[in-house]
């Protein structure tokens, strides 16, 4: 290939390449794409070609294009206050509604979107100001034939009619109505009822009567509520003091269980510390009456042995006495043989011997008085010992009792049951006491009456020398006052004279004293 040649080649690929782009970029700027989202109407050369998931060439001097949106538009419409609808009972209802249109996927409809609306399709807010008028007249007429109350239970209803009026005028302009949304329903204030308006008037009226009507109801079940409410709260708190008053019944109950168990735990450690005690007591009262038995027997050993002794040297001195007697005897009678003195002589041994027999009788009585005191008292030691013993005993009992017993009662009874036999072991111990004193009494009675009656008046002289002291005090008192005494006769001082008769007669001054005391 030569050069010439060469360069042609070249020459031709670089006029086709540029024809290429002249013709890529004639294709771009007069080929026209539709869309999902847009198609277009072309009119002019050719006549009119609706454009659908397409293309055509779009000359800018032969041809005209409309555009025509293919999305879902949401179109709202207010109706309030003033504005709002009026429904079949005269009340006037304030709605918001949404309306969700879209051109029809169809070449007819589509021609008829560009021919009606024009640009509209591609801006929602001239597009609703084109179709509002249908729209609200739409819910106009719906909302007048249905009262408010059946719009707001049927709003699918209500929705359902508006979309079929509304439809078929959409379908003129190449839109079809997706759906109806009512997104607010609520009644028209009051202030924007017009009382000079038939129907606001006759709607304010129902309205004044069903709010009036409704606030008596809401009164009325209001006060039902507060008296339920009441009531309830009361029966509430009846219930929780019920169970209040239960848990304290039962925290007392629990108390008192637990209380008694105590006391009958303490009951019975009491009684058993009160046996051991007790047998310890036994234990020492057996051992002291033990002693005291072996003390008493000792001390009436002694005491027998003591009287023995005491008797024998009473007799030996009774004994010893009577030979002195004797021999005093035997020397008066000397003496008054000697002195031709019979009479004297036997007054005097008379008297003697009534002395010695006195002395004897006195002896006598003293050591049985003695013998029978001392036998009182030992028997009132033995029984005041056997009173205190007992009275011990049934104070230990009792007091062993008492703090066995659960409660005050049981301890006050046997508090009182103690004290009664203490009591009773008092009076039998008095008892006891009485019977010794009378037996001793009755035993010094007997010694008594086993005197000879020249015993019992020697016992009766020899009470009377010993008291005769204060009574011969007592009978010189009124002598204190006596100046002088004037002797005119004096007799029974002189050792003769007289006989025996006479001697009796007047013995000496002690006798005569002794005499007039017993007369």
């Amino acid at each position: 290939m030569t050069g010439a040649q060469f360069g042609a080649v070249i020459l031709l690929l670089v006029v086709a390449a540029i024809i290429v782009a002249i013709a890529v970029w004639l294709m771009n700027w007069l080929y026209l794409r539709s869309s999902k989202e847009r198609a277009f109407v072309r009119t002019g050369l050719g006549g009119q070609k609706v454009v659908m998931n397409g293309g055509a060439f779009v000359l800018p001097i032969v041809h005209e294009v409309v555009p025509v949106n293919m999305n879902t538009l949401r179109l709202e419409v207010s109706r309030g206050r003033d504005k709002a609808l009026i429904t079949k009972d005269r009340m006037r209802v304030d709605v918001v509604s949404e309306f969700y249109v879209r051109v029809q996927a169809g070449h007819d409809a589509i021609a008829a979107a560009a021919q009606t609306l024009g640009q509209r399709t591609l801006e929602p807010e001239t597009l609703k100001e084109l179709v509002e008028g249908k729209f609200v007249d739409a819910l106009r007429t719906v909302a007048a034939e249905m009262t408010m109350e059946e719009m707001h239970e049927k709003r699918g209803e209500y929705v359902k009619r508006v979309r079929s009026v509304v439809a078929a005028d959409l379908l003129q302009n190449g839109l079809e109505l997706e759906t109806v949304s009512l997104t607010q329903f609520d009644q028209t204030g009051m202030e924007f009822f017009n009382p000079s308006n038939a129907f606001d008037a006759e709607g304010l009226t129902r309205l004044t009567e069903q709010i009036e009507r409704r606030k008596k109801i809401r009164n009325d079940i209001e006060q039902d509520t507060m008296i339920q409410v009441r009531n309830k709260n009361l029966e509430t708190e009846r219930q929780a003091l019920d169970i209040d008053r239960e848990l304290e019944y039962a925290r007392l109950a629990q108390e008192r269980e637990l209380e008694m168990r105590r006391a009958t735990q303490r009951a019975e450690v009491a009684r058993q510390r009160a046996e051991k005690e007790q047998e310890a007591e036994r234990a020492q009262i057996g051992a002291r009456e033990a002693v005291d038995r072996a003390r008493i027997a000792s001390e009436r050993a002694v005491e027998e042995e003591r009287i023995l002794k005491e008797r024998e040297v009473q007799q030996l001195e009774i004994g010893r006495r009577q030979a002195v007697e004797l021999a005093e005897q035997q020397r008066a009678i000397a003496v008054a043989e000697q002195s031709k003195a019979q009479s004297d002589a036997q007054a005097v041994a008379d008297l003697a011997r009534a002395k010695a027999v006195a002395e004897e009788e006195r002896v006598f009585t003293a050591r049985e008085t003695e013998m029978a005191e001392r036998r009182k008292r030992i028997e009132l030691i033995g029984a005041e010992q056997e009173a205190e013993r007992d009275a011990l005993r049934l104070r230990i009992g009792a007091e062993a009792e008492k703090a066995a017993a659960g409660d005050r009662g049981a301890a006050v009874r046997a508090e009182a049951e103690a004290y009664a036999d203490a009591e009773r072991v008092r009076a039998m111990a008095a008892r006891i006491r009485n019977e010794v004193e009378a037996e001793g009494t009755r035993l010094m009675n007997e010694a008594q009456n086993l005197l000879s009656p020249e015993a019992r008046l020697s016992a009766m002289r020899i009470r009377l020398i010993d008291k005769l002291e204060g009574i011969i005090r007592e009978s010189v008192k009124p002598m204190e006052r006596i100046e002088g005494i004037k002797i005119l006769q004096v007799d029974g001082l002189g050792g003769g004279g007289g006989g025996r008769g006479d001697a009796r007669e007047g013995g000496s001054f002690a006798d005569s004293v002794v005499n007039s005391a017993l007369r």
